[in-house]
């Protein structure tokens, strides 16, 4: 078995092995992005446009999906289900 020492050395040589694969890695990866963009024409807008800025949420309730036929409660199918609805067939209990 290895001494203490000995193990901090692997550790020391180790770590800067996966430095340099890391480096190397990124530089791969760095060129073949800048392969494609300059193959299909990107712009940083492009690549980097967030669809979250396109999408626009409306704020407002969601309807309800579900009705509990013995107490009238509804549920939008959204969140933790209700416990008249856990574990049932939830067909049974659609609205409309």
């Amino acid at each position: 078995m290895a001494t203490y020492k000995e193990l901090l050395k692997q550790q020391e040589t180790l770590a800067l092995q996966i430095e340099e694969a890391r480096k190397q890695e990124i530089a791969d990866a760095v060129n073949r992005v800048r392969a494609l963009v300059a193959e299909y024409g990107l712009t940083p807008q492009d690549v980097f446009s967030s669809r979250k800025a396109v999408k626009t949420r409306s704020g407002g309730k969601v309807a309800p999906k579900y009705r509990d036929p013995a107490t009238g409660s509804t549920w939008t199918g959204r969140g933790k289900a209700p416990k008249w609805i856990e574990g049932k067939d939830r067909s049974m209990f659609v609205i409309g």
